[in-house]
């Protein structure tokens, strides 16, 4: 029953759009939520008690006091919604994590201004782009714009009065025309402020607007015979472009927007978001959400579009949905929101979904392994019941063939602990006795080798140890363990890749195992995680092979030579397009441009 304190509360709400706060008995927030109509929204807790899940129903009975606060309209009351569990983190509400600790760029406000990496907000009068999704991805637009433009990387406080005293030298950069010099006024302030207003809008993602200012460059200084200079803004044009073709282009027609799209199952979501600037994404994130009151996919998107446009300070005026957000907006709105259903705007959209796909199963599984271990206890003493296992799994190893018609041969080999992933354990064979595609040779070589060497490291043993393979691939592996005295003492199954069945040593007929057994599930998860293993490490060696094995066709290239280039090119695709001079810091002037000389008649 409603108390008469609370009744006498909902009274006096109006019905109008705003946030309404519910606080316990001892003033503690509970939860945060937004509202068309208050009024209505607020009694519609307090009804009928078979329409409400039992964690609502349990909220509830803790309110003791509701506030509200009217706005304008439905959306201002999501914005003002996310700011509040931002700063108050409600038991109830969904998390929403902030930016604090994201990498920015920050260009500092002071005479000659420098650009760096930051985490903290604290320069007076910066600004700041940002945030990056990943480290990896901030230092890359880092790299870009040192690469493109002279700025300076000293910490020297330039002011008009310290460079006219003579204060300063120029450093090693000046020299390697990485800087021009403006600590000893061989640099104007506009000269230099004009390659800052270019940074901001390489920062921006406006890559056409740099583009044209730097073919207009090497017009003018072509005009004026200084070649030298022309070259020098021509191979910044193409560090431009170089960058600009590893962004992924989704279409010219669309100018600037965010997308958004959303995967959740009972307990978590996640919001995928890209930001779509001159028909280039320049920007990808995925917020993770766990659910607290069954919130629906409307509300929890709506949450994330808040929070991904405003961590990322977005003013795009196009919003791509999926769905209608059910929300009413202003006429005179800085944005608009867009269902697409086909055309270029559909396959980004699609492209979101993917993302939010991909990223929920990759967390999930991580997510539910790891969250409990009492949990894998049971899974493991299922497979143990299951499979018939002399004990419970605790640890597990699966091993998997890779080749290419005999070539490179390797086994892989992953180790599951708990029930999850021991990625620190997983090791691969390249394969030494076998000669051409023996499948079976190969997975005995890698099963007596991986054992004989715990055995004499004395080494902690599996429990069950999964041949990714049939009744064949089975028997051999059988055959190694009972070799090494240790068919007694390790169980040993294979599975099957056609119909995914379960065989034991010795048994024609598979197990009986229902196909949606957490059992099975278990098993062809490490089966996946060997061949995935074993794929990328075959293909590592491959490339490495065949790449040595055309780099040595070239004359004056021996094995020491090849490996160098093979470390920092990784494909003779990519070598092709590298310059002279980034080969030469290599291995050296003279043989880079015999090599490049050779590399263009190829």
């Amino acid at each position: 029953m409603i108390s008469e304190n609370l009744k006498l509360q909902i009274s006096n709400i109006p019905n109008q759009p705003g946030v309404y706060k519910y606080y316990d008995v001892e003033g503690r927030l509970l939860y945060v939520g937004k509202a068309r109509d208050l009024k209505k929204r607020v009694y519609s807790y307090f009804g009928d008690k078979d329409g409400i899940s039992y964690r609502i129903r349990y909220m509830v009975k803790q309110i003791y006091s509701i506030e509200y606060t009217v706005v304008n309209s439905e959306f201002d009351a999501l914005l003002l919604e996310n700011s509040l569990i931002k700063q108050f983190q409600p038991k109830y509400n969904i998390d929403l994590k902030d930016d604090k600790t994201y990498p920015y760029i920050v260009i500092r406000n002071e005479p000659f201004p420098r650009i760096h990496p930051t985490r903290r907000k604290f320069y007076k009068g910066a600004e700041y782009f940002g945030p990056y999704a990943s480290v990896g991805v901030m230092k890359s637009v880092l790299d870009l714009v040192n690469k493109v433009f002279t700025i300076r990387n000293c910490s020297l406080n330039l002011t008009n009065q310290n460079i006219e005293a003579g204060k300063f030298k120029t450093c090693l950069n000046y020299h390697i025309k990485l800087c021009k010099g403006p600590c000893e006024g061989l640099q104007t302030v506009i000269d230099y402020n004009e390659n800052i207003k270019q940074v901001r809008e390489v920062l921006r993602g406006n890559f056409g607007n740099v583009i044209k200012f730097l073919k207009n460059k090497i017009t003018e200084s072509s005009e004026e015979l200084k070649f030298e200079e022309a070259l020098g803004y021509k191979e910044k044009l193409d560090a431009l472009h170089k960058f600009q073709a590893k962004s992924t282009i989704v279409s010219p027609t669309i100018e600037s927007a965010d997308a958004f799209h959303i995967y959740s199952n009972e307990h978590y979501a996640f919001v995928s978001y890209l930001k779509v600037v001159s028909g280039t994404i320049v920007v990808t994130d995925t917020l993770q959400i766990k659910k607290k009151l069954e919130e629906n996919d409307v509300e929890i998107l709506l949450q994330g579009v808040v929070s991904l446009r405003d961590k990322y300070k977005s003013d795009s005026k196009e919003i791509i949905l999926p769905f209608e957000p059910e929300i009413e907006i202003k006429a005179n709105a800085e944005f608009y929101f867009t269902i697409p259903k086909a055309g270029d705007k559909k396959k980004l959209i699609d492209l979101c979904y993917k993302n939010s796909f991909t990223y929920f199963h990759n967390k999930l599984k991580s997510i539910e392994l790891n969250a409990d271990k009492r949990n894998n206890t049971k899974l493991l003493t299922m497979a143990k019941n299951d499979l018939g296992l002399q004990n419970i799994p605790y640890h597990i190893e699966c091993f998997d063939n890779s080749n290419l018609q005999g070539t490179n041969p390797v086994s892989a080999i992953v180790v599951f602990k708990n029930g999850v992933p021991s990625k620190r354990d997983y090791r691969f064979f390249k394969v030494k006795t076998v000669t051409g595609p023996d499948d079976y040779a190969t997975m005995a070589e890698a099963v007596y080798r991986r054992y004989k060497r715990l055995l004499a490291e004395k080494s902690p043993l599996p429990q069950l140890v999964i041949i990714d393979g049939g009744k064949g691939q089975l028997g051999v592996a059988y055959k190694v363990l009972k070799k090494l005295d240790l068919a007694d003492k390790i169980d040993i199954i294979g599975i099957a890749k056609r119909l995914e069945e379960i065989y034991r040593p010795g048994d024609s007929i598979p197990l009986s195992i229902n196909k949606k057994s957490p059992t099975l599930k278990l098993i062809q998860r490490a089966r996946d995680e060997a061949h995935n293993h074993g794929v990328t490490n075959h293909r590592r060696i491959r490339n490495k092979t065949t790449l040595s094995t055309e780099l040595l066709r070239f004359e004056g290239i021996g094995p020491a030579t090849a490996e160098k280039l093979l470390r920092e090119f990784k494909s003779v695709k990519l070598l092709k397009e590298a310059t002279t001079e980034e080969i030469s810091k290599v291995i050296g002037k003279s043989k880079a441009e015999k090599l490049k000389s050779i590399l263009r008649g190829t």
